[in-house]
């Protein structure tokens, strides 16, 4: 069996106060791309993974990999032999281990089914893992875990991802928040809620890796209906009404940057 683990973005995040657990209460639109890393599986004695791809060099121990451990934390008949194809950047805020943790789930969805605590055990693996397993536009609260779906008056809308190649950890990012609460997403439909929402980690990001300034100058300049950071970075977004104007806009970016074009979901 084959599945796409679809690239994650933030169409907003909201960052709403620090929690005494650590973590953050947060407000973020989910959103996926129709492209990203490619998992396939096959009967195997026992479980094993194989890394594969551009990005399969970024992974410091492949078998500590969290499809690994989505493996182990789903039941299942008989072992299974993971070829993962890494196309997404590692670290790059478009929920690349996520994303592969969400389509192993969707792999023994297809296969057996899933557990009747499917969304806790994927809580348990990552904030963003159960929004990777639904891989449709939703809205997530708390620590980004309690999704609620609403209508996607963006499906098919052009976007490119660009990431300029510096990997960016969630965990530095958060704490260079300034721990101020602008306020909840908006009510509305998709685009509405979208256009009127922020990222709050965008400025500790650019703190850190000030080349992100740079990609969302070039991505703004291309006149997208929206160039915003995902998640905690480094990647940015940009969406167009028109797939013409994007892939012109793709081909204007600097060759050494990575660069990612497809349509929502």
């Amino acid at each position: 069996m084959i599945e796409t683990a679809f690239a994650k973005i933030n169409l907003a995040l909201h960052v709403r106060r620090r929690r005494e657990d650590g973590y953050h209460e947060l407000e973020t639109v989910f959103a996926f791309v129709d492209a990203g890393d490619r998992l396939s599986v096959s009967p195997a004695e026992r479980d094993s993974l194989r890394v594969l791809g551009e990005f399969a060099g970024t992974l410091d121990n492949p078998f500590d990999n969290i499809v690994m451990q989505a493996l182990t934390a789903l039941p299942r008949a008989q072992g299974w032999a993971v070829t993962l194809e890494k196309n997404l950047p590692v670290a790059a805020g478009l929920g690349g281990g996520s994303a592969d943790a969400g389509a192993l789930f969707r792999l023994v969805e297809r296969s057996q089914g899933l557990p009747a605590d499917w969304q806790a055990r994927a809580a348990r693996l990552g904030a963003d893992v159960p929004a990777c397993v639904l891989s449709r536009a939703c809205i997530g609260r708390g620590t980004g875990t309690e999704l609620t779906e609403v209508p996607n008056d963006l499906a098919g809308m052009a976007c490119l991802l660009v990431n300029p190649r510096v990997p960016l950890s969630t965990g530095p990012v958060f704490k260079a928040w300034d721990g101020i609460d602008r306020g909840p997403l908006t009510d509305g439909n998709l685009r509405e809620i979208m256009l009127a929402g922020r990222n709050d980690l965008e400025a500790p990001a650019l703190s850190l890796c000030p080349v992100i300034g740079e990609v969302l100058a070039a991505l703004k300049a291309t006149n997208p209906v929206l160039a915003r950071m995902s998640g905690s970075g480094a990647t940015c977004f940009a969406l167009y009404d028109d797939p013409v104007q994007r892939d012109a806009a793709q081909a204007a970016m600097p060759a050494d940057w990575w660069t990612l074009a497809g349509a929502l979901r």
